[in-house]
């Protein structure tokens, strides 16, 4: 296991402060691995949704990422709000020349809020330049229904959506289900496939958190882990039982606000 080492998160700035960069660094820190980033959008929002984006040039963009590979011993990167497909473009540029370092892919379509945080002719940028490439890739379920064109409402749909996004991109692939509709069962459900055999990840399901930032947070997570040594499986097994514990122990921040704590 890597005591100390450093991580990249490449995404958008979260004004409320529990997504994003925001929310990534902190993570990494939790995880003490020394966080790094490249800030792709600027972003005025709340737990009540997004109000504007200013994206940041691509040259600068480019620059960025230039500057913290070429700087510091990066051990895996995570990327999150990508934006547009400029952008896109200018990472997988950027990244040919750094193919060893494990790639965990948020597919970041909205905020939790349901605001949008990429333009549509991005998704194809994506769908072409990144995810293929990539360590591993974390879709919730409303991404995982965009990817494939088609609706998710059980645990079993999660499974099938799993194989299917391995086989169309040939990487791991964590279908995250905290959208699931069938609330029988108060399990937070999410399905991992990496071409040999589908795991299920299980936890207690958390209410009464304001969760924003949460796939930001177990992605970020799963970076972490990853640049400490540890395997995709290990990884996601690790990150899983953070958010978990960072939902668990929520942070009071007024009487009806309850959010995710990023050092439980």
């Amino acid at each position: 296991m890597i005591k100390n080492c450093a991580a990249l998160t490449v995404a958008g700035s979260d004004s409320g402060g529990g997504a994003g960069i925001q929310a990534d660094l902190k993570t990494f820190s939790a995880f003490g691995v020394f966080g790094t980033s490249v800030i792709t959008a600027v972003t005025a929002q709340n737990l009540d949704g997004v109000t504007a984006i200013q994206a940041v040039e691509t040259d600068v963009v480019r620059k960025q990422l230039i500057a913290v590979l070429e700087g510091f011993p990066i051990k895996a990167i995570k990327t999150g709000m990508l934006y547009s497909a400029e952008i896109i473009h200018v990472i997988a540029g950027v990244l040919d020349g750094y193919r060893t370092i494990p790639l965990v892919i948020d597919p970041v379509f909205a905020a939790t809020s349901g605001s949008p945080l990429i333009r549509k002719d991005a998704v194809a940028a994506l769908t072409g330049k990144l995810l293929p490439r990539a360590a591993l890739i974390t879709p919730n379920m409303p991404e995982a229904e965009i990817l494939l064109g088609t609706q998710l409402e059980t645990p079993g749909q999660l499974e099938k959506a799993a194989v299917k996004l391995f086989h169309r991109f040939h990487v791991p692939v964590l279908v995250k289900g905290g959208h699931l509709r069938d609330r029988a069962v108060d399990r937070a459900v999410d399905i991992f496939f990496d071409g040999e055999a589908v795991k299920t990840f299980e936890s207690q399901l958390v209410t009464g958190v304001n969760n924003h930032g949460s796939g930001c947070t177990l992605a970020a997570a799963i970076a972490a882990a990853l640049a400490r040594g540890e395997s995709p499986g290990e990884a996601v097994n690790t990150a899983k039982s953070y958010i978990t514990r960072a939902l668990t122990n929520a942070l009071q921040l007024s009487p009806n606000l309850r959010v995710i704590n990023h050092f439980p």
